[in-house]
């Protein structure tokens, strides 16, 4: 694109990396789950199906899963294939640091768990307006610096989720950061919360390397309405729905990687799919993805991507991502029993336990407004369940 800057020298060296990248990465945030554990047969046959195609992107961060992404990644990944043919991103979370020394014991802790001795990519976790103050304050900045020279980390970025303003100041103050990873997808193109366009198109300004985050929005453009969805197998019969959210995001110029938070060997097997037989966003399906896009804007549901950084710190623990999984069901298909069972059977606290801390509202990726949404599905659910 013409509004694209000149490369600075650490950018030449990561487009000189990024060449031997896959374009499907394999993002470790929803893995296959066997009761209140991780399904790692399921896992291992996944990491091996997606090894077998040619890809070998990984990207897990501290939180994930309550700590137990790192160490899955161990299991499935690192104990299993040598450490050279595969590559392995995680994070640093500012809103678990409280002082310089967590920098290190965070990091520390990472790499057992992980079973590594680097990390080929490394982020600061989810910046956003409020809290790049932190990231300055503890000066994790040229902390990752420093971790490069030791070779601790391979390439050294951020995860972002505010605004295009704050995205433009950090890439214009800090040339050390070679890589930025933000949600693209077609739906928050034009998002005025999320600004997925107005976010790449700065990226794109400073010639930014970037890894596309949440293409599928957690699930929600694959998992749609059936007259949604017909807006697109009237299209391509034969294709996902799911699919055409992957190729959106595939298809736009800059982008290194696409980072899909798979569940289960079907997704794998579809993404890779998409990717292996990859075919470019024509104009024809543009118009379509702005229908849908439509469609889902008039759409009651809660537009949650079941990240679970709302639920780690809850202080009465309330599984907020299954709370709207269950509210969300019932907007979609009306009163059946299914969400009510649910619930019912959910572990933690329940939604109309919320002591409105807002401690979830501070770390939500998608800026939800979730201690509202607790307090209408108290109202709709905690009735039901105590009759």
């Amino acid at each position: 694109m013409d509004s694209c800057g000149p490369l600075n020298m650490m950018q030449e060296d990561m487009r000189m990396s990024i060449s031997n990248l896959p374009k499907l990465g394999f993002g470790l945030m929803r893995l296959p789950a066997a009761g209140d554990a991780f399904d790692m047969p399921q896992l291992c046959e996944m990491v091996d199906a997606y090894m077998e195609h040619g890809s070998n992107y990984f990207d897990t961060a501290y939180v994930y899963h309550g700590g137990k992404s790192e160490i899955a990644a161990k299991e499935a990944l690192v104990n299993r294939y040598p450490r050279d043919s595969f590559y392995l991103a995680d994070k640093l979370p500012i809103w678990e640091i409280k002082s310089k020394d967590d920098r290190d014991r965070i990091f520390n802790i990472q790499l057992e768990r992980a079973g590594v001795e680097y990390f080929d990519f490394y982020l600061l976790h989810s910046i956003e307006d409020t809290s790049y103050g932190r990231y300055i304050k503890y000066d994790c900045f040229e902390w990752g610096k420093q971790k490069k020279l030791e070779g601790k980390i391979k390439h050294f970025g951020f995860s972002f989720h505010g605004s295009p303003e704050m995205l433009d100041k950090i890439l214009t103050h800090h040339p050390e950061l070679e890589f930025v990873q933000i949600q693209l997808n077609y739906a928050d193109w034009n998002s005025p919360v999320i600004q997925s366009g107005a976010q790449y198109e700065v990226a794109r300004k400073h010639n930014a390397v970037v890894i596309a985050m949440e293409p599928v929005k957690g699930g929600m453009l694959a998992n749609t309405t059936p007259e949604i969805a017909k807006l697109m197998t009237d299209v391509h019969p034969g294709r996902s729905v799911a699919s055409w959210a992957i190729r959106f995001t595939a298809s736009l110029e800059g982008v290194a990687v696409v980072l899909s938070g798979m569940s289960n060997m079907e997704q794998m097997l579809d993404n890779i799919n998409t990717i292996e037989n990859f075919e470019p966003i024509t104009d024809l399906e543009r118009g379509i993805m702005d229908k849908v896009t439509a469609a889902m804007a008039t759409s009651p549901v809660i537009p949650c991507t079941d990240c679970r950084y709302c639920v780690d710190g809850c202080p009465v623990n309330i599984p907020i991502n299954g709370v709207f999984k269950a509210v969300n069901e019932l907007r979609l298909y009306g009163e059946h029993d299914r969400p009510y069972f649910f619930y019912r059977n959910m572990s933690g606290g329940r939604a109309k336990d919320c002591t409105g801390c807002k401690k979830c509202e501070s770390v939500c990726p998608q800026h939800l407004e979730i201690i509202r949404h607790l307090k209408e599905a108290s109202a709709k659910l905690d009735s039901r369940i105590e009759t």
